[in-house]
């Protein structure tokens, strides 16, 4: 099943006036977290996170604000000091115990490559004024120092991460450029597979990598960006692992042998993972972490795509439902299944979270109880009733994952030492014309 991101905001749309029918709750009659005098698992989880401080490594929010209806790109236009009805604000991050949030930069993977690296700028410098526009609260960082200091001023650290290397438009130059203007992250692929990497979501085109491919994992770690590998295929996961000298990361993704969805992660990854030393963040995604869901929308979604209208959607729902049976719900439970598993495969040292809240409603769309970003302390309050120690609470929370990223700020100081920057082309290491356009490019 392929979605994306203005597909699943269509499919919310649509889902929102079916809520009753489908037996959710609307987003703005949510029952509250329990509180400190009546639930001590979340009153454990929620000190916890006030001190440790959450590590997220995928939120939407540049998109939204970009993709605005009324106010596009216009960071004027809301105040994210003020708590709204979307999932993510400055009250609900503090709410939810984030003290570390890397945003993803997105842009879709189907657009030209002069296109792409323009959104990929203008989304760069939108996420980088959004930073700077609420200085009390965000700080920008680019390294482990930097997530220190900014803490230890008692504001979120805020970093940068690429998803989708379709934006480098096969040029290591473009790759260091995004560095130096803070990224620290980039997921190798999207939706649609690059030039020289393949996506889990496409029919294979290079057999994992191509060598071009594993010269831009080269480059990165000698950079110190993180490689993730979020959105690949398992033979371009195995590539990857094959060449990276540093650790890498999942930055949000779950576990495929709970839910049956090519972007998770199979066991035999997870088991690598654990040689490799790196983390798989988890995806709060409801097709990603609920078998049922998935099995009941696998056929819907690509009907709702070809939907006209809302209104045609919205009838399409219903007749599904009719036929279908009334839609599973993603649950709480469903992801702290996802985080335990991974925990069993890999181990408590290579798993975390990465969210990727991206602005979505309605019951299809949202997991039940973990539907905005204030919730994380309900998920660790689960864990905590399920026995996890506060040690290996705190692992999840973002020690696992600031421990990758230092490791690869090391191996780059090594790297650096002997070796320059990388001049190779795609067309001298593959035999292809650069850049390529995607298919559906424009």
């Amino acid at each position: 099943m392929i979605t994306s991101r203005n597909t699943w905001v269509r499919v919310a749309a649509a889902t929102g006036l079916a809520v009753a029918t489908l037996g959710g709750a609307p987003l703005t009659a949510l029952p509250a977290q329990g509180t400190a005098s009546d639930d001590a698992p979340l009153r454990r989880a929620q000190a916890l996170l006030r001190e440790v401080g959450l590590v997220d490594t995928h939120n939407d929010l540049p998109w939204v604000l970009r993709l605005d209806p009324t106010h596009p790109m216009d960071l004027t236009a809301r105040d994210l000091r003020a708590r709204g009805a979307g999932d993510t604000d400055l009250p609900k991050l503090r709410d939810g115990g984030v003290g570390t949030q890397f945003w993803s930069v997105y842009v879709p993977s189907d657009l030209s490559p002069l296109n792409a690296m323009r959104a990929q700028l203008e989304q760069i410098d939108l996420t980088r004024r959004l930073i700077a526009r609420y200085p009390r609260d965000l700080g920008f960082a680019a390294s482990t120092a930097d997530i220190r200091r900014v803490r230890a001023s008692g504001r979120i650290a805020s970093l940068l991460g690429i998803e989708g290397g379709h934006v480098i438009a096969n040029s290591l130059g473009a790759l260091r450029a995004y560095y130096d203007l803070g990224v620290r992250y980039m997921t190798l692929t999207h939706f649609h597979s690059t030039d020289w990497a393949d996506a889990a979501t496409e029919l294979p085109r290079h057999g994992g990598l191509t060598p071009f491919g594993r010269e831009v994992v080269r480059e990165m770690n000698r950079l110190g960006m993180l490689v993730d590998i979020s959105h690949v295929s398992p033979a371009a996961m195995s590539a990857v692992l094959d060449v990276t000298e540093a650790p890498v990361i999942f930055s949000h993704s779950s576990a495929r042998a709970l839910t049956d969805h090519v972007r998770n992660v199979p066991d035999s990854i997870l088991q690598r993972m654990a040689r490799n030393g790196g983390v798989v963040q988890v995806n709060f995604v409801t097709v990603f972490v609920s078998e049922p869901l998935r099995r009941w929308s696998e056929a819907l979604i690509p009907r709702l795509q070809r939907a006209t209208s809302d209104s045609a959607a919205e009838r399409l729902l219903r007749e599904w439902i009719a036929t279908h049976g009334p839609m599973p719900r993603a649950t709480l439970k469903d992801v702290a299944d996802h985080v335990e598993h991974i925990r069993r495969v890999a181990g408590v040292d290579h798993v975390g979270i990465g969210a990727d809240f991206y602005g979505a409603t309605g019951p299809m769309n949202v997991v039940e109880g973990i539907e905005d970003v204030s919730r994380y302390p309900a998920l660790f309050a689960e864990l905590i009733r399920r026995g996890w120690s506060d040690a290996d609470l705190r692992k999840l929370a973002g020690g696992n994952v600031l421990r990758v990223f230092a490791e690869a700020e090391r191996v780059a100081a090594r790297l650096q030492r002997t070796r320059e920057p990388s001049t190779a082309t795609i067309e001298a290491l593959d035999g292809a014309k650069s850049p390529a356009t995607p298919p559906g490019g424009h």
